[in-house]
């Protein structure tokens, strides 16, 4: 099977439908029985899915192929966060934990995240022994998408550890946030914690509540345009003083606040910024922070100053969990990826949007205490490390042998070398399949005399990304930069 579905940045995922690359019964009855290969006799694996089409068959079609080999599953009946699963992965006896979701791709989606015993997404060497596994395994005739009696299911209670670790303090200047849940399944826990935090929160109506359809976010990634619209009309209603968003999933976070009156989504590095900042100066010893290649070079100027290690790794949530579990003389206080991932507390070493969101209304109600905002802890770094503005275009390849065409672009763009990214020169050019400073990967990292660009397949979709990172000492003078280069990128990314 050739043209099967490979696991990507995180996981499998793809369209629904027939065939052995598509998201279908059949796929999860093979990935299961890969899974149940790999692990030991008799472990206990953690499995939730959230709310999308397919996601409750594929849940209990793992969980009796497990069931049936001997493992012994925990499964939730209703759909819940992802970060809730990587958390019950790691603080319990379980083995292995999976995930059925395709986050914040389109309703046509689905897909399949495989934990590891510390509830890590599983690495590429783990992914490939399951793949082999997937490979050798006949196409199945009959498959039964029904939880066994035998099998465990979870309840509420088994949730509360949760909880504990994302309580919240009681902050002294409640805010008035609106908060988006994007059709997922973050949205009641999510304005539990940040209500129990003393604020008053708006959930955004059309949006609170889990739906397969997505009928307002056709593409349910708060990064979208447009994605935000309806929280932003609510938060104009209530005089909101800042916009929360998680993805389908609840395991990334965005934000938007007033910006010269209108409302504007922070990009990720800004809040990737502002978190870091903050658990750097609120902590002291031995720590450590991580970033991946594509996000902003500034977590690591703040770390150097902070007296903090700085770990830079490959795209997806995993390498950072890896270089926490590498470095444990140095805990890991904080990790983020630029596509609003956040780690706020490594007890769970994945991404986490709830306890992200709960940290960022805790440090915008500490900076509104003091009369500033988190516009102004940004300009407060700034005025240390230079202006780092950051932005992505992105090229998606369509039909059929889009993941073909996407490795074309690749090899073109390595054969013609690069002069200049909107003016700003190319210093130099790393291409990472040369596997010499981190695992090999198929990225191409520009160093420009004011900024950087990387280019880069998606894991999950056939597309190729430009991150483009533009340093200045104002922010008009890096905006403009930024704007520039981003031209550039798109014109590259086209040809």
């Amino acid at each position: 099977m050739s043209d099967r579905l490979r696991f990507g940045t995180a996981g499998l995922r793809a369209a629904l439908g027939e065939g052995p690359n598509r998201m279908n019964n059949e796929v999860v009855w093979l990935a299961a029985h890969a899974i149940a290969t790999w692990l030991p006799p008799g472990s206990t694996v953690i499995i939730g899915r959230d709310a999308r089409y397919g996601s409750e068959d594929f849940a209990a079609v793992t969980a009796r192929v497990l069931y049936e080999a001997g493992h012994q599953p925990r499964v939730f009946p209703d759909p819940v966060p992802t970060p809730i699963v990587a958390w019950m992965t790691s603080q319990t006896d379980a083995a292995a934990g999976v995930v059925v979701t395709a986050s914040h791709n389109p309703a046509t989606d689905n897909g399949y995240k495989v934990y590891d015993a510390a509830g890590a997404q599983i690495l590429p060497d783990d992914a490939a022994i399951i793949e082999a596994s997937m490979d050798s395994l006949h196409w199945p005739d009959h498959i039964d998408a029904t939880i066994p009696a035998g099998v465990e299911v979870l309840s509420d209670a088994d949730v509360n550890g949760y909880r504990v670790l994302a309580q919240p303090r009681v902050v002294d200047h409640p805010l008035t946030i609106v908060y988006t849940a994007m059709h997922g399944v973050g949205g009641a826990l999510c304005v539990d914690l940040l209500r129990e935090a003393g604020h008053t929160v708006h959930p955004v109506p059309e949006q609170q509540d889990p739906n397969p359809d997505f009928p307002t976010a056709p593409f349910p990634n708060p990064e979208e345009p447009g994605a935000l619209d309806l929280a932003m009309a609510l938060a104009d209603e209530t005089d909101a003083d800042l916009i929360l968003a998680n993805d389908p999933d609840a395991d990334r976070l965005a934000v938007a606040m007033r910006r010269g009156g209108e409302w504007q989504r922070m990009t990720g590095d800004e809040i990737g910024t502002v978190l870091g900042d903050h658990l750097l100066r609120t902590t002291t010893g031995p720590r450590s922070v991580s970033t991946t290649i594509v996000s902003s070079s500034l977590l690591a100027k703040l770390a150097e100053a902070a007296g903090a290690s700085i770990h830079t790794v490959l795209t997806g949530f995993k390498w950072l969990a890896k270089a926490a579990a590498d470095h444990p003389d140095a805990p890991m206080i904080f990790g983020y990826e630029e596509a609003l991932g956040y780690g706020v507390d490594f007890t769970i070493p994945d991404k986490d949007g709830l306890m992200a969101a709960v940290l960022l209304a805790e440090v915008a109600s500490d900076l509104a205490t003091d009369g500033q905002t988190l516009d102004d802890a940004l300009d407060t770094v700034y005025a240390i490390h230079g202006v780092h503005v950051s932005g992505q275009v992105s090229h998606r390849f369509e039909g059929d042998d889009a993941m073909t065409a996407m490795t074309a672009f690749m090899d073109r763009l390595r054969a013609n070398e690069l002069d200049d990214v909107g003016g700003a020169a190319v210093l130099s050019v790393e291409d990472l399949r040369s596997g010499i400073r981190l695992p090999a990967s198929d990225v191409l990292i520009y160093q420009l005399n004011r900024g950087r660009l990387i280019v880069r397949p998606s894991g999950t979709e056939p597309k190729v990304k430009a991150y483009v990172e533009a340093v200045a000492g104002t922010r008009e003078d890096a905006q403009f930069l930024l704007g520039e280069m981003l031209e550039s990128a798109k014109g590259i990314l086209a040809g």
